[in-house]
């Protein structure tokens, strides 16, 4: 007798939990999301912090001590894009990874323009915040520049697609703000004709999410083996990127299409910094013809192609990210003149 009523009981328990899963995982769906980039952040030792740029508040993660990387999403991406890496660099270095004005957390004001250029200045602005004296405020403060706080470029600073392209214009306009770069699956340099970028020259937006249909459809554009993504993860960002929809195709038509889409590629000849040209050799949406465009137009570079992923290597191949950055920002050397593709893989 008394072990049916423990069974009941069980059995009820569980049942109980089942019902809050469901009821939780409808309502909030959200809370899946956060939980894993909670998860994530736990492991990679990083933290949210603040501070307000051109009017917009910043959020960005931060992990580890020492010299400084600052890591720059792509297009619908978003700072927690970076925490596989974070989690290994942030061992050696203080890793830094903002969303971009516009985007995740940080601010987005009506009617600005989040076009490469301008977010190429708020770059800038971000990165003389971050390396002034001031340390950054946490817990929801927000910290501003002081008046001639002296500034320190960072070690390296990464950009990933269309960070890429905001990065490789800040190099161009500010030489002065930047020590080494990364361009990393990046945007703004023609590249030879594959169907994401038909598709965004027909005034479409590939990235478009609005069910979960899409969702998948999304996942395998820009990943080689597309993670698993339960629900009700999936329904979260299936919710997200719907509210994003519209904000997304306004940034492409500035990114992709019009008179700043191919304005880094004339202005290669200006950057300065040395650069790391990464990328993967199975990219779907930036085809890897652009590396070589990027290492004909900038003197100081080199290269390293990376196999299995697509357009996402830092979540894809992370050990493999995380051994390429660190090895330029020691400085290790480089060719004497053009790119050289160097193959790694994950392990």
């Amino acid at each position: 007798m008394k072990k049916q009523r423990r069974l009941r009981y069980a059995w009820a328990a569980l049942s109980f939990c089942a019902i809050a899963y469901l009821l939780v995982g409808w309502l909030r769906p959200q809370w899946a999301l956060d939980a894993e980039f909670a998860r994530q952040a736990w492991l990679a030792g990083a933290s949210k912090r603040v501070l307000r740029v051109d009017g917009h508040r910043i959020v960005y993660y931060q992990a580890g001590r020492g010299r400084t990387i600052v890591l720059v999403h792509g297009f619908t991406g978003s700072k927690e894009n970076w925490l596989p890496v974070m989690r290994r660099l942030s061992r050696s270095y203080r890793v830094i990874a903002p969303d971009l004005p516009g985007w995740g957390e940080s601010t987005r004001l009506r009617g600005a323009d989040y076009g490469p250029v301008a977010q190429a200045e708020r770059l800038r602005d971000f990165l003389l915040a971050v390396q002034g004296t001031l340390p950054a405020a946490t817990g929801g403060a927000a910290t501003h520049l002081a008046a001639g706080t002296p500034y320190r470029p960072p070690t390296l600073v990464v950009g990933h697609s269309m960070g890429g392209q905001i990065l490789g214009l800040l190099a161009a306009n500010h030489p002065d703000a930047l020590n080494r770069i990364v361009l990393m699956d990046a945007a703004g340099v023609p590249f030879a004709a594959n169907d994401f970028g038909r598709a965004v020259l027909a005034g479409s937006n590939p990235f478009e999410v609005r069910s979960r249909e899409e969702l998948h459809r999304f996942l395998h554009i820009v990943f080689a083996d597309p993670p698993w993504t339960p629900w009700p993860a999936d329904r979260a960002l299936v919710l997200q990127r719907t509210r994003e929809a519209a904000f997304e195709q306004r940034v492409l038509d500035r990114i992709g299409r019009g008179p700043e889409a191919l304005l880094l590629a004339q202005r290669l000849g200006q950057v300065r910094a040395p650069t790391l040209l990464l990328w993967c050799k199975g990219d779907q949406v930036i085809d890897v013809s652009a590396m070589h465009a990027f290492a004909a137009g900038i003197r100081d570079n080199r290269a390293v192609l990376l196999d299995g992923c697509g357009h996402m290597p830092m979540i894809e191949q992370p050990a493999a990210t995380a051994a390429a950055l660190d090895a330029f920002a020691r400085g290790s050397p480089r060719p004497r003149a053009g790119a050289q593709s160097v193959a790694l893989r994950d392990r």
